[in-house]
Order: structure tokens, then C-alpha cells, then sequence
């Protein structure tokens, strides 16, 4: 970017400065427009908008916010893309204190094979015949126990 400054300087003293002279957060259609020099989408709609430069100089786009469906680590505010169930569709999920993704967890009454599967850890049969399912713990220790 720091190669496009000295154009961009002689565009805005060629047209003046009521060509540069939108702010942060305002509406854009080009990057020569703002202020900052970055004009970049900042939703899922195409509007665009006058956004700061990076501590590198790069404009940066906008993420989408867990639980927007996604495709790469790269579209997500958290930079985490997990599956989500057991198809092809995958969500912008948080990270960890210890920066992993969190990995999508199935809820209350969902069919399960094992504890890790459930948003609870708790994936149990409530009646002998029945198929495992995830259920919220109970008690006064938060167990994993029938209902």
C-alpha cells in the first residue's frame, strides 16, 4: 500500500479535498474516497464503507460473527470455520482461552454416541429401550443422570 501513497497524495491534490474527505464508518465506493484509504464491504450486503488501515498499512475486510455460516478459517471474526453436525455445512465458532476453535456441540434431546458430543457432556439413556440422547446434567453436583 505505501506504493500507492504518493498517487493517491497527487489524486487528492489534483481534485482537492472535498474529494478525500469521508471518515471512518462512512459510505464509499472506491478507496480513494476515504480518509484512511480503505473502502472495503463490511457485511453481507455489498455496501461499502470507509474503514482504518492495519498496523501493516492493509485495509481489512470485513468477518463474519460466529455462527454466520461459513466456508474457510478466514471468513470468521474468530478465524475458526467447524463443521457443524454431521453434513457439510460448517459455522464461525469462537476460540479457546488457549486459541483453538470451539468444536460444535450437539444440544438437549439431540441423538448422541457418546458424552463429547453434547454441549452438556452428558449423553445418556433415559429408558433402557430407548437410543442414547444429549440431556442436561442434574443434581445438586451437576451429574450425568437420568431424569
Amino acid at each position: 500500500m505505501w506504493l500507492w501513497r504518493p498517487l493517491l497524495l497527487l489524486l487528492w491534490a489534483a481534485t482537492g479535498p472535498e474529494a478525500w474527505n469521508k471518515g471512518i464508518g462512512e459510505p464509499c465506493e472506491e478507496h480513494e474516497e476515504c480518509r484512511s484509504g480503505c473502502c472495503v464491504p463490511n457485511s453481507l450486503n455489498p455496501q461499502r464503507f470507509c474503514t482504518a488501515q492495519t498496523f501493516f498499512q492493509h485495509c481489512s475486510p470485513w468477518h463474519k460473527p460466529n455462527d454466520y455460516e461459513c466456508y474457510h478459517h478466514w471468513e470468521c471474526q474468530s478465524n475458526c470455520c467447524v463443521p457443524v453436525g454431521h453434513g457439510i455445512k460448517r459455522a464461525c465458532m469462537p476460540k479457546t482461552i488457549f486459541l483453538q476453535c470451539v468444536p460444535w456441540r450437539k444440544l438437549k434431546g439431540d441423538l448422541c454416541r457418546s458424552h463429547r458430543e453434547c454441549l452438556s457432556q452428558c449423553c445418556i439413556r433415559q429408558v433402557d429401550s430407548s437410543p442414547r440422547r444429549c440431556t442436561p446434567r442434574s443434581g445438586v453436583l451437576a451429574q450425568c443422570l437420568p431424569l
